[in-house]
């Protein structure tokens, strides 16, 4: 009977040693979704030459998650924080760009209040532009021009009003294997927007059409930011912010079509997807990205008694699993101790 239950508790004690992260915090499963994609990625980078030390580079991302544990008193609900984890940084990586909209996002919202009070009334703004598909070998003049139109735009009377404003790229792939870039940018305007300085849709089409030296009318969406009921306005401010600051191109769009992500990755190699400007100059840091900073641990302000709970990236189930090693180990021992740049790509 002893050796039985013996049997039992040793069996119990193995299945929760290999327990994943997505049944012990279901709330953290979707590190499983980007590590998975990250994966997919990594092997189409590897089948060619000129991508291999990017392959090799995502390989190695985000291996170990070494997480805090904190238990809900009422529900008993495990919860994790991520302290301690190693990126690759590579432009692509799906874990790394969700990783830093979560980064840009968090500095959005930490100076979202010093804002509001410094600019008291200001409303914001939502604006996508568009231009025609282009064939995925023009996207990088493509895009050049769009920042040529946009530093023509912010110079217009129309744009003129504005307080400052965030700007991000999204290239999407059109079904035909073309490539759809456009611009979504949040904008503070003050309060008189809507009186004095009101700009119609139709007008912002013409303003964007003329700028860009388009000889067709582009796509234009431009809607203000409005809460929801039962939000304040703060909360649909930092929505608008996390839709402008969203991936730059969905994993989906990677790994449906290896030789168009292979393109678009020359296409854009050193081009910049994010900008500011105004009184939003710089809130979002960009550039600055250490795997502290992108593992969002520098401004949690939690108590932390040092206790870590470790996982592992598992290849074979794309699962992370319970992995008690890195719970004592030193970071010297799960971090590559070589300084890695941002990777340009």
């Amino acid at each position: 009977m002893h050796c039985c239950t013996c049997g039992i508790h040793n069996t119990r004690r193995k299945r929760h040693q290999d327990a994943s992260l997505a049944d012990i915090s279901p709330r953290d499963k979707s590190w499983d979704v980007h590590r998975a994609q990250a994966q997919d990625v990594q092997a189409i980078y590897g089948e060619a030459r000129e991508f291999e030390r990017l392959a090799e580079r995502i390989g190695k991302c985000s291996g170990v998650l070494r997480f805090s544990e904190t238990h809900d008193p009422e529900t008993g609900e495990v919860r994790l924080k991520l302290k301690e984890a190693q990126f690759c940084r590579v432009r692509h990586c799906p874990v790394c760009q969700s990783r830093r909209s979560l980064m840009w996002q968090a500095r959005f919202y930490q100076a979202l209040p010093g804002l509001i009070e410094a600019h008291r009334g200001a409303r914001w703004l939502f604006l996508t532009l568009t231009v025609r598909n282009c064939p995925v070998d023009d996207l990088r003049a493509t895009l050049k021009a769009m920042n040529d139109s946009w530093r023509r735009m912010v110079k217009r009377p129309e744009f003129k009003p504005v307080k400052g404003w965030i700007r991000t790229t999204e290239v999407t792939r059109g079904k035909d294997g073309s490539a759809h870039p456009h611009f979504h940018a949040l904008l503070m305007v003050p309060p008189s927007w809507f009186t004095r300085h009101y700009v119609k849709q139709a007008r912002w089409v013409e303003v964007w059409q003329s700028c860009a030296r388009l000889n067709y009318a582009p796509s234009v969406d431009v809607r203000a930011v409005h809460p929801r009921k039962g939000e304040d306005g703060t909360q649909a401010i930092q929505q608008a912010a996390a839709e402008t600051l969203k991936y730059a191109v969905k994993p989906a769009d990677m790994t449906t079509d290896p030789e168009w992500f292979m393109e678009l990755t020359r296409q854009v190699h050193k081009l910049r997807f994010v900008a500011t400007g105004g009184v939003l100059k710089g809130v979002l840091k960009e550039g600055q990205e250490s795997d502290e900073e992108l593992a969002l641990t520098d401004r949690d302000g939690e108590q932390d008694d040092g206790g870590r709970v470790g996982f592992n990236w598992r290849p074979a189930d794309r699962k992370y699993r319970r992995y008690r090693q890195a719970d004592a180990e030193p970071s010297a021992l799960i971090h590559d101790p070589r300084q890695i740049d941002i990777e340009d790509f």
